[in-house]
C-alpha cells in the first residue's frame, strides 16, 4: 500500500515539474533561449523540449502503452541527466538542483509503478517485491 502512495506522490512531483517547466519555456521563450545559449544550447530547441515534455507527461499519467510509458520515463531521465551535467559543466549549480531531484523522483516513480498500475511494467521491479 504504502508503494502506491510513493508511487502517485513522485509521479505527481514529477508531472508538475515538467508541467511547470514547459510553461515556463510557453511564456518565458525568450528568456529561456537566451539561458540554453549560455548552456551552449541553440534556441530552436525550445519548441521541441515544450512538445516532449508534455507529451512526457501525458504518456506517463494516461499510460495507454506500457511500452510508450517506459519509453518517455528513459526520455526524462536522459533529460534529467543531460541538464544536471550541462547546469554543473557551466558551474550553475542552483540551476542543477531541480535535474537532481527530478532524477530521484522519477526513480522513485518508476520503480514503484508496478504497485499502483494494473498493467505491469516489464522493466520495473514486480509486485511480489514491493509488497
Amino acid at each position: 500500500m504504502a508503494c502506491k502512495y510513493v508511487y502517485w506522490i513522485s509521479t505527481a512531483l514529477l508531472s508538475a515539474l515538467y508541467l511547470m517547466s514547459a510553461t515556463f519555456y510557453l511564456t518565458q521563450s525568450d528568456t529561456v533561449r537566451q539561458l540554453l545559449g549560455q548552456l551552449g544550447y541553440p534556441g530552436y530547441l525550445v519548441p521541441l523540449l515544450i512538445t516532449v515534455k508534455l507529451l512526457g507527461v501525458a504518456a506517463i499519467l494516461s499510460r495507454i502503452s506500457v511500452g510508450l510509458s517506459d519509453l518517455a520515463y528513459s526520455g526524462m531521465f536522459f533529460h534529467l541527466l543531460l541538464a544536471l551535467s550541462a547546469h554543473l559543466n557551466a558551474s550553475d549549480y542552483a540551476g542543477s538542483v531541480p535535474a537532481f531531484l527530478g532524477l530521484g523522483v522519477l526513480v522513485m516513480s518508476f520503480t514503484t509503478q508496478n504497485a499502483a498500475r494494473a498493467k505491469p511494467s516489464p522493466y520495473a521491479a514486480s509486485r511480489q517485491a514491493g509488497t
